[in-house]
């Protein structure tokens, strides 16, 4: 492993921790779920709001965006869709158009086929105006479109917003389990189809992570990481393209194929991409399988930064009655592909413990790497990355290499053994404060968790 540093300085005076929400939750493959504007000195946070949380009889499934006030710190939670579903992967990703107005994008967890979204008054949103949406199973025009998407599952999953060459991109999960994106040529006031990014010959979902670098000016390319499928049931590796020119590339600038491929058209699968991390890879003697994507990141230089998950010297694979009762190690590893560069660089990051609970054996506490300073991220373990010893519970620590990931400077932010602290986000859009939300309390599953959002101000260094 990397070798770490440890740290027990004190907080300063300037750092504010705030609760900003006592029922809320999130998924990792939506973005932006959180974001700041530096101008009115406000962050939103989109969530789902459990039932098996504060007032869950109550509040639900509920979509919800979080505005918070940095100034007062005060914080207003502004309902989307009431009691649209307990779960939380129906967690909003966000904009901010070049009119002030705000776009919220959701969907459920496939139990649907519509991508809904609604846009914010200017400078303001507190107020929301009313709820849009896009049918998978109806409002693809093509007929040929159509009639591919009445043979396959088209429910709708995810959502992630990114500009590409002046057009916004909206990539969900929804024809065939296959990543689709949709387009806007008015900065999100509609949506259409605009083609299927990668198939597989059976229905079988990928995980993709996006980035872009629009928020530091440019919008010349979307980089990608992708699993085959979900590691629970499948020996996955993690692989890497990027979407610049109207094609889809691998690493080393080789054009896999065009965007905007109709439904009926050939698509490559993700193995025509560039393998980045491998099921079955050695780590100083450990065996890595069944690997899943986490974060990633595109820097102003270029620079592009990405975390992964792993297995650690798992016996069972996909067979649960071997496994009994027995936990699964995980390893969060970071990658990073240098500009001009054809391949990426792979180091050991942390241990990340083991699942979060049985049914989901690759749910960990996660990491989040920081959007304006690539050699610092935060993470979530129930391993302290200080000196490997195991905590109660799991924890919150903010890190920073100076030598490329050889060696990691590490700072609790969050360490509490009545509580579980996961799942942090370092919020994009205010260069001048570091920001990071996560979720403290209890969770059980996926629809069932009682954990409220903090918040974490501070200026930066």
């Amino acid at each position: 492993m990397s070798t770490s540093q440890r740290s027990d300085a004190p907080p300063s005076d300037d750092v504010r921790v705030l609760s900003v929400d006592d029922n809320g939750g999130w998924c990792w493959y939506q973005d932006e779920r959180a974001a700041a504007d530096a101008a009115q000195g406000i962050v939103l946070l989109g969530s789902v709001a459990s039932s098996g949380g504060a007032e869950g009889a109550r509040r639900g499934g509920d979509v919800n965006v979080s505005v918070v006030d940095l100034g007062a710190g005060t914080a207003r939670t502004v309902t989307l869709h009431a009691g649209l579903e307990s779960d939380d992967h129906d967690v909003p990703a966000l904009w901010k158009r070049s009119d002030g107005r705000w776009v919220a994008v959701y969907t459920k967890h496939g139990a649907d086929t519509l991508t809904r979204w609604r846009i914010s008054e200017p400078e303001d949103p507190t107020v929301w105006g009313p709820e849009r949406v896009f049918d998978w199973s109806t409002d693809l025009t093509h007929p040929a479109d159509a009639e591919v998407a009445a043979a396959n599952r088209t429910g709708a999953t995810y959502q992630n917003i990114h500009e590409l060459d002046g057009v916004l991109h909206c990539f969900v999960r929804s024809i065939n389990l296959d990543p689709c994106v949709l387009v806007s040529h008015d900065d999100g006031e509609s949506w259409e189809f605009g083609g299927r990014l990668l198939t597989r010959d059976t229905i079988a979902q990928s995980y993709v992570r996006y980035a872009s670098g629009n928020r530091f000016g440019q919008d010349d390319r979307i980089d990608l990481i992708v699993t085959e499928r979900h590691p629970r049931v499948h020996p996955t590796s993690i692989w890497h393209g990027y979407l610049s020119g109207g094609q889809l590339h691998r690493t080393d600038g080789t054009v896999v194929g065009p965007l905007g491929r109709r439904l009926a058209e050939a698509t490559p699968a993700v193995e025509g991409l560039t393998q980045v991390l491998a099921h079955g890879a050695v780590d100083e003697g450990a065996v890595l399988t069944h690997c899943w994507t986490i974060d990633l990141r595109r820097g102003e230089d270029g620079t592009v930064v990405g975390i992964f998950s792993a297995r650690v010297d798992d016996p069972y694979g996909r067979d649960y009655r071997e496994r009994g009762e027995d936990l699964t190690a995980h390893r969060f590893l970071r990658g990073v592909l240098a500009p001009g560069a054809a391949e990426w660089v792979v180091r050991p990051l942390a241990e990340a413990g083991p699942e979060l609970y049985y049914a989901e054996q690759d749910y960990t506490g996660l990491v989040s790497i920081d959007p304006d300073d690539l050699s610092a991220l935060y993470l979530s373990t129930p391993i302290d990355p200080r000196d490997g010893s195991a905590l109660a519970r799991h924890g919150v620590f903010h890190g920073r290499t100076r030598d490329d990931g050889l060696t990691w400077d590490w700072r609790p932010l969050a360490v509490e053994a009545e509580a579980m602290n996961l799942r942090p986000i370092a919020v994009p859009g205010d260069p001048q404060r570091s920001i990071v939300a996560w979720l403290r309390g209890e969770f059980r599953t996926y629809t069932d968790y009682d954990t409220e959002i903090v918040l974490r101000v501070a200026p930066r260094a």
